[in-house]
């Protein structure tokens, strides 16, 4: 059985300065950097960052902490300033 494919409309767009409403970023101001239709999510520019530590993949290198942005439900932003592209 083939997917339907939808087109869900959502009110921000990648590139749009947004301010986040609630939860515990509430109150900061970024770009958003990837919106996820799907999932109804948009992942903001150093927001609600999370920390992955990653192991050595080589002999001689060492292992590293890499800070990740993960998203955020797109109802938990407003528009702050419209991008002028």
């Amino acid at each position: 059985m083939k997917s339907k494919k939808t087109n869900i409309k959502m009110h921000v767009k990648t590139g749009d300065t947004v301010k986040v409403i609630s939860g515990s970023e509430k109150g900061k101001i970024g770009k958003i950097i990837k919106v996820l239709p799907r999932n109804n999510t948009v992942i903001i520019e150093n927001l609600n960052t999370a920390t992955k530590h990653l192991k050595a993949q080589k002999d001689g290198n060492s292992g590293k902490i890499v800070r990740i942005e993960k998203p955020i439900n797109s109802s938990n932003v407003m528009i702050y300033n419209i991008n002028d592209s």
